[in-house]
């Protein structure tokens, strides 16, 4: 037995230089210059600049790159800049991050909708919305807050949105809790009449009531935007009006709610403001008001405050404040805004000057007159 095992050893190792010659023969030559194995010290140079191209082409979708949809099953799907779901779907979006912001139609908040749900996970904010409505049309954004201490601010590389179309054959028209609206058409600012649809290829056609005609579109100075409706790029007194909007897809034509367009011309800044003392000279007993004026933009709101003699001893006063839209009679529409403080029983220690301070968001003006006791 010990003799065979060692015959067969012998046997093996006169083979062994046969079989690892014949692998060497069979192996092809190496070409000149050929070396599969790279020195370690050897220096590759980068592939920087093909990346750096393929970021800039890609730059037009980096903000997209961390909103997605959750599809079935749970797959997830990047989403493109607009996307058409049936109303009564529900859908559910991530935004990769662990300090997330939405943004989405407003409305969803103004009614505190039960059906909207917002959460911030450890590593992506989800926002689902259950039993969607035509009404839940709009822009879905997501955005990562960078914070320092008690101070936050929007990270612009990282963003994401969509424009999200609930599509319903019986709402051709973003539903609005009003049947009227009013759109102030400023010489220096575009206007927008926001009659959007749910569905995007409906065609949408503009009309005035008065007299009754279809308004061209030329697509320069009135554009019809899918996402906001009719824009007038430069407004004038000529397109003041009630307008309406009419859709058409697969079926009767639909009307939209009307709007009412208001030309506006004031100038911009800090309040035009005027004040006036219902008399500048008061007997004990007699009752006065102060009245203060600002003359402003229509949609533009002025916040009050007063300065009068008796305040350091908590005289009682009334204030009223009230503002009402005027038309100057040349196409023009202008806000009256009114503060009014009202004394009934005039005393020795009202007598002085009363300030009014009128702000707005442009500044702030104060006005003040003197009442004097006769």
């Amino acid at each position: 037995m010990r003799l065979w095992v060692l015959l067969s050893l012998l046997l093996l190792q006169d083979a062994l230089p046969h079989v690892i010659g014949q692998y060497a023969k069979n192996k092809h030559p190496k070409e000149p210059g050929e070396n599969k194995i790279r020195p370690v010290n050897k220096k590759v140079k980068p592939k920087g600049p093909k990346m750096k191209e393929r970021e800039s082409a890609d730059s037009s979708s980096k903000s997209q790159s961390i909103l997605m949809q959750v599809m079935d099953k749970g797959h997830f799907q990047k989403l493109a800049a607009t996307l058409s779901l049936s109303a009564g779907q529900s859908i559910e979006l991530r935004c990769k991050g662990s300090n997330v912001t939405w943004s989405y139609p407003s409305y969803l908040d103004t009614f505190k909708d039960s059906r909207l749900s917002l959460k911030q996970l450890d590593r992506y904010g989800q926002l689902i919305l259950t039993n969607s409505t035509a009404a839940d049309t709009g822009e879905y954004s997501c955005w990562l807050q960078q914070c320092n201490g008690n101070k936050c601010r929007k990270d612009e590389t990282k963003t994401g949105s969509t424009y999200i179309f609930f599509t319903d054959k019986e709402e051709l028209f973003v539903p609005t809790p009003s049947y009227f609206e009013i759109v102030y058409l400023n010489p220096d600012k575009p206007a927008v009449i926001p009659c959007r649809v749910t569905t995007p290829s409906a065609k949408v056609t503009l009309h005035r009531e008065f007299p009754a005609e279809e308004i061209e579109t030329d697509g320069t100075n009135i554009i019809y935007d899918v996402k906001k409706g009719f824009v007038y790029q430069h407004p004038t007194s000529d397109h003041k009006g009630i307008v309406y909007c009419k859709a058409e897809s697969q079926g009767a034509p639909q009307i939209s709610i009307k709007y009412h367009l208001l030309y506006v011309e004031v100038p911009k800044g800090p309040p035009s403001t005027t004040i006036m003392a219902s008399s500048n000279r008061a007997e004990v007993r007699d009752g006065i008001h102060v009245i203060c004026t600002v003359l402003g933009e229509p949609d533009v709101d002025v916040n009050f405050s007063w300065q009068y003699p008796g305040q350091e001893s908590e005289r009682p006063v009334i204030i009223q404040n009230f503002w009402r839209l005027i038309n100057r009679g040349t196409g023009h529409t202008t806000r009256i805004s009114k503060s009014v403080l009202v004394i009934e029983d005039f005393e020795a220690r009202d007598a002085g000057n009363y300030i009014c301070i009128a702000q707005n968001l442009q500044g702030e003006t104060t006005v003040a007159t003197e009442v004097e006791l006769n």
